[in-house]
């Protein structure tokens, strides 16, 4: 029996949001203190570090759950499968349904419970749960559906990511140009294929200084009388932590995967920052001594943003479908699937196609 990903589907947000947009914006240090430098000059300093020169925003009437449905709607319908057959739902995110307009995050029910309501699914036995594990989470999820599955508690699971941060940023951090909305999800279930199949996994969590890498704050704007708390992040340090033990995680994986270095064909990345992601991959090829090969990282950062748990099954998707700049994913091939998140998390799956 092999674990293996049969279907998968994507929701990309209509609505775009170019660079552009924040020129009117009023940036503010995390101290308070304003920048010394006019906001045309720091839009075009992020483009230059992050690749990104346009993002994604959900309508204003929509919630995660209700993307999250999308995308799970698609990776059911290209799987081919029943939906009541699902033994899981396993629904990452991090910030639960904000609703347009207003401060609170919802998250009771959790959103795996609503997506199933959504879905209409019927069966008591399909089990509906989250996962709250940064930015990895969905390549969190499809390594506890692997559990799941080889420990005989399911057949079949559905793994969505799905976020949208375009609701907890704070206009007045420059980092809000990071953040993106989108969904993404996969069937992962058992197969007699003697091929595709999840090779090996590798997670791990550092909490003794990186706790707090990632959090939740006030306004930048500290003259403000929001009451608000936003999304914020200690950039460098996450940038020096990803370079240090992403590279270092996807090698272990590999290693125990069996596969070569030089079989790796594609690496689906969490996509935060181009020039991180960048470096990452140089770094673990520079592991085994070898240039990173060209078209082996396909990327969305520069129209898509930075969408969280999405990232990942959302360009995986688009690669798998042939929607993104010639990217091809063929039978056979040894892909790898790695996040680094909420400051202190990294994962990393090795998949044979």
């Amino acid at each position: 029996m092999n674990v293996t990903i049969t279907g998968t589907g994507s929701y990309i947000p209509s609505k775009i949001a170019p660079n552009k947009g924040f020129e009117n914006n009023s940036f503010y240090n995390q101290d308070g203190s304003p920048f010394n430098h006019e906001n045309e000059v720091i839009i075009k300093k992020f483009k230059a570090i992050t690749g990104i020169e346009e993002r994604r925003y959900i309508k204003d009437n929509l919630v995660t759950s209700e993307i999250a449905q999308f995308a799970a709607e698609l990776a059911i319908k290209d799987a081919g499968i029943d939906k009541e057959t699902l033994d899981y739902i396993i629904v990452a995110h991090n910030y639960g349904d904000v609703k347009h307009g207003t401060q609170q995050s919802d998250t009771v029910p959790s959103l795996a419970s609503r997506v199933k309501h959504l879905l209409r699914i019927k069966n008591p036995s399909c089990v509906a749960y989250d996962v709250l594990f940064g930015c990895p989470g969905w390549v969190e999820g499809v390594i506890q559906s692997y559990a799941f599955i080889k420990a005989g508690m399911a057949k079949r699971c559905l793994v969505i990511g799905a976020e949208a941060l375009s609701r907890v940023v704070d206009q007045h951090d420059r980092d809000s140009m990071i953040y993106s909305d989108g969904a993404g999800a996969a069937v992962v279930e058992a197969t007699d294929s003697t091929e595709s199949s999840i090779l090996s996994h590798k997670s791990a969590t550092f909490a003794y200084d990186e706790a707090h890498f990632i959090y939740f704050g006030e306004s930048n704007n500290q003259e403000s009388s929001d009451a608000r708390r936003y999304i914020k992040m200690y950039g460098r340090k996450i940038y020096e932590f990803a370079l240090s033990n992403v590279p270092v995680a996807m090698k272990t994986c590999l290693d125990e995967s069996g596969a070569s270095i030089d079989d790796v064909k594609k690496v689906f990345i969490h996509q935060a920052n181009e020039k991180m992601d960048e470096a990452i991959i140089k770094r673990f090829f520079a592991l085994y001594g070898k240039e990173t090969p060209e078209d082996v990282m396909p990327m969305t950062i520069d129209r898509l943003g930075n969408s969280s748990v999405a990232t990942v099954p959302t360009v995986y998707d688009l690669v798998r479908n042939e929607k993104l700049n010639g990217h091809k994913v063929h039978k056979g091939d040894i892909v790898i699937f790695a996040s680094v998140g909420a400051g202190m998390n990294i994962n990393a799956v090795v998949y044979r196609e």
